[in-house]
């Protein structure tokens, strides 16, 4: 053999090589041998159990729901100090988290994944180490973080350090909320401590069927109060979905669920110190409305589904709702007007009648806290008689909850549009974004009732005695007459647009280019990289 200048070589130089050549060999060997056992997750029984679930393996779903390619994992080989009850001699590399970053939609993104097939997905010292430094990578980076959570909760084993892994992991919760968003998927159980982490982050998603959170399970429920509850009934998807307001997305399947993820990303920037990416669109801003007049035509007092009216309003005709099927009387989420993302709160009509409760206020007022945080124009579509009267509402705390709204709406100073499509009445008529709570543009369709009370409610208030002493069968012709001109004098928006209340009354078929106009004119009322940070406190 020759040497780099032609030269022949020695037999101990080629010796040298040789052995150099089968130690990197023998490295190369350890090193994929070493990787390929962090990376095969649990043995192949758990494997088939978590595929017998319907359940997808932690590595799959970062591959479903990531660009393809873009996963760049850190700290594959961490394991567990955990000596006893025989945890050292598993050698659980990874400890049974995943975590790095990708991207997603083409956004980076920081994404943990827990391994249900390794010692049940259960949090230790090593696993929330894992979790907690790629929570502070992420908010040094200032990129959202996602958790695929699939846990049986602490380790048992390794006793209160487990805990105090859980307090770890909260504390960064805390210091990252209103700063990146954070966005938690439940594809399993997330019980006992466990449940505080998605608590504290922006947005939750479960799926039908698999996902599970509760503090206590159905066992010790039923130990404590006698009570007997299954799993679902008593932490799945309908009932965090529909009742307890936890989760704001619900899946089908674990695929529609990484679909929505995506989704979701899509309208939301890296951090507060960004907007969100605007878009292109081909639906003109000067795009007429005129099917909204309709709205006009019908009774304050009868119902309509007001997802038709934000259909209208949106590019392309598309809305993502957030919390679909909870406080129903209330509707938020997200829609793009020429090309810019948008926050929509609206009062829904075709629920209670579109008033304000316990459950919409609380709704309401952390959905606007969120679009403040990450600096996303807020509309307000305001169709409400009032608070829900009620003895359970009042003993609830319907003034303590209500007020939370008018604390989010008066703190928030993004760009505040309000648009009153038929009735504005009473203290609920301020909650909703008002224009002495801070708001920008407020208009008004020439159909809106803006009142202290509906008419005929003040009449009978008004005019009772009156009422009263008129015969019967001239009663009720007295009663329209009186509603009528209470309504001309006190409740029309023209009364309230001579007071400054209302900016202006505009035609329902000129509302989306007068809305978009408007979020034109106040595109630079604040500067994302002097936004205050605020966390988003769960309400």
């Amino acid at each position: 053999m020759m040497d780099m200048l032609g030269r022949p070589e020695h037999d101990d130089q080629q010796e040298a090589k040789l052995k150099k050549s089968r130690t990197l060999t023998k490295n190369m060997q350890k090193f994929k041998k070493i990787y390929a056992s962090a990376v095969s997750g649990g043995t192949e029984e758990r494997v088939k159990a978590q595929k017998a679930k319907g359940k997808f393996l932690a590595r799959e779903r970062i591959n479903y729901l990531v660009d393809q390619g873009s996963f760049y994992e850190i700290k594959t080989l961490v394991e567990s100090n955990c000596t006893d009850f025989g945890i050292k001699d598993k050698h659980i590399q990874g400890d049974g988290v995943i975590t790095g970053f990708a991207r997603i939609a083409g956004k980076d993104v920081a994404i943990f994944a827990q391994d249900f097939t390794q010692l049940g997905g259960s949090l230790g010292k090593a696993h929330a180490h894992k979790i907690a430094t790629l929570m502070d990578m992420a908010l040094e980076a200032k990129v959202p973080v996602v958790g695929l959570l699939d846990s049986g909760g602490a380790r048992i084993q390794e006793g209160v350090e487990s805990l105090d892994g859980y307090g770890d992991i909260f504390y960064r919760n805390v210091k990252a909320s209103g700063v990146i968003p954070q966005i938690s998927v439940i594809l399993g159980p997330c019980a006992g401590g466990a449940v505080y982490s998605p608590a504290l982050t922006d947005f939750i998603f479960m799926v039908e069927g698999i996902s599970h959170m509760f503090v206590t399970g159905p066992s010790v429920v039923k130990s404590a109060t006698g009570e007997e509850v299954d799993f679902d009934t008593l932490g799945g998807s309908v009932a965090h979905g529909e009742k307890s307001g936890v989760c704001h997305f619900v899946a089908k399947s674990e695929q529609d669920c990484f679909r929505q993820v995506r989704e979701l990303l899509d309208f939301l920037p890296q951090n507060c110190f960004e907007k969100p990416a605007a878009t292109t669109t081909q639906d003109p801003a000067t795009r007429r409305t005129k099917v909204l007049e309709s709205i006009c035509e019908i009774e304050p007092g009868k119902s309509f589904r007001v997802q038709h009216v934000i259909w209208r309003l949106a590019d392309n005709y598309e809305f993502f709702e957030v919390h679909q099927n909870y406080a129903k009387n209330i509707t938020v989420g997200f829609i793009r007007m020429g090309g810019e993302v948008v926050g929509v709160v609206a009062n829904n009509p075709a629920y209670l009648g579109g008033a304000l409760d316990i459950n919409a206020s609380d709704k309401a007022a952390r959905f606007v806290r969120f679009l403040n945080d990450f600096n996303i124009p807020i509309l307000t579509l305001v169709d409400i008689g009032g608070y829900l009267p009620g003895v359970e509402q009042e003993h609830g705390g319907i003034i303590r909850h209500g007020a939370k709204l008018l604390y989010a709406y008066s703190e928030a100073t993004v760009p505040k549009i309000t648009l009153v499509l038929r009735k504005a009445y009473g203290g609920a008529y301020i909650a909703m974004s008002s224009k002495y709570l801070g708001g920008d543009f407020n208009f008004a369709f020439p159909s809106a009732e803006i009142a202290v009370m509906g008419p005929r409610g003040a009449v009978e208030i008004l005019y009772s005695k009156e009422l009263k002493n008129t015969p019967e069968d001239k009663a009720e012709e007295l009663r329209e007459k009186l509603t009528a001109e209470y309504r001309e004098k006190f409740a029309s928006p023209y009364q309230t647009a001579l007071t400054g209340s209302i900016d202006e009354v505009i035609e329902p078929a000129s509302a989306r280019e007068k809305i978009i106009r408007a979020l034109r004119i106040l595109k630079n009322k604040r500067d994302p990289k002097e936004n205050p940070k605020k966390g988003n406190i769960p309400l």
